[in-house]
């Protein structure tokens, strides 16, 4: 579990901008430390929390520590499977979505911190998820791993030209999804 959090970090648990959270560390509302030698903020754990609480901001993503992953592909069997796998691993909160309109109405809101992309929905492709999660600064921090059944080349480099962070080939192994998820957001993957 993090002790300390950068201010990018501290504006995504709160869902508020990082600007805000500089604001507010540097008007003392939010207390913190300075890396010694730099100019980057830091805020402990207990800061965060108790600003959180004085700002009645909800301290749920706080306390659980896990991180949101939103699964986006029209296939519900893979959805469910992909779903079981990561709430097996207990590390992620999961939101799914079948089309990519409900995926870019639950990215705004949900925020997630992962998304497994499938590239060919039925109303919008996964090049354009990607391009709208890229347009979003908010949303720099998200990673996007595509998933699809297309192997050729070229496309795999327009998702990643898009802001896909990795392309998996279907079929794969699930566990393969969730080391990938993990090493994406710098977890220790589960021993096995």
């Amino acid at each position: 579990m993090k002790t300390v959090f950068t201010t990018g970090e501290a504006a995504k648990v709160c869902k508020v901008s990082q600007q805000t959270i500089i604001r507010c560390f540097d008007s003392g509302q939010l207390k913190g430390f300075r890396v010694p030698g730099s100019r980057f903020r830091r805020i402990p754990r207990e800061q965060l929390y108790k600003f959180m609480k004085e700002n009645s901001i909800p301290t749920d993503a706080l306390e659980s520590g896990r991180r949101k992953a939103l699964v986006v592909d029209d296939d519900e069997e893979l959805v469910e499977l992909i779903s079981d796998a990561l709430e097996a691993d207990g590390r992620f909160e999961i939101r799914t979505a079948n089309n990519g309109f409900d995926a870019g109405m639950m990215v705004k809101e949900y925020r997630p911190d992962v998304i497994v992309l499938d590239v060919m929905l039925p109303d919008i492709n996964g090049k354009e998820v990607c391009q709208r999660v890229r347009s979003d600064s908010t949303l720099d921090d998200t990673r996007i791993v595509c998933i699809s059944g297309m192997v050729e080349q070229d496309k795999i480099g327009e998702l990643i030209d898009s802001g896909a962070n990795v392309f998996l080939q279907k079929p794969f192994e699930v566990d393969q999804l969730v080391e990938t998820l993990c090493r994406e957001l710098d977890i220790e993957p589960t021993p096995p």
